[in-house]
């Protein structure tokens, strides 16, 4: 088993993909935080404009609520779009947030596994996106910080 396997099946983080742009992590608390509590949610900005890229990571408290909102909510809609979610190894020093197993793979400067035709839309959607600067915490949700 790999490092990142190891991680992977310890996460409490998920990704969150095909959000509209216009999905705020305000709405994505409400929503999620019907299966848990939240540490924190980390939205892909556009490094240019600022504004929503189309994912978060969400990173919970415990992975067993992290897998009820995989089971739950991932599939579901949000801003009339279907959103998806897959497991994410969280965040280690010197490696910045990936998704799945596949995470050591560099797509739309996010680590994570396309098929052919989304790994097109990525090199497009990768002008506008990136990595170093797209990243903030939108929440610090410790439990002196709740909301």
């Amino acid at each position: 088993m790999t490092e990142q396997e190891k991680r992977l099946r310890l996460s409490s983080t998920l990704y969150i993909g095909n959000l509209s742009f216009f999905t705020t992590e305000e709405q994505i608390h409400e929503l999620f935080s019907k299966c848990g509590d939240i540490k924190r949610i980390i939205m892909g900005l556009d490094k240019v404009k600022k504004t929503p890229c189309g994912f978060c990571f969400l990173e919970f408290y415990r992975r067993e609520d992290a897998k009820h909102a995989l089971m739950y909510i991932s599939g579901t809609r949000l801003d009339d779009r279907i959103i998806r979610g897959d497991w994410d190894a969280g965040f280690v020093e010197g490696r910045q947030y990936g998704r799945g197993r596949s995470g050591d793979r560099f797509v739309m400067n996010t680590e994570q596994s396309m098929t052919a035709e989304g790994e097109d839309m990525a090199r497009q959607l990768s002008n506008n996106c990136s990595k170093s600067n797209r990243m903030i915490d939108a929440f610090d949700m410790t439990p002196e910080n709740d909301l």
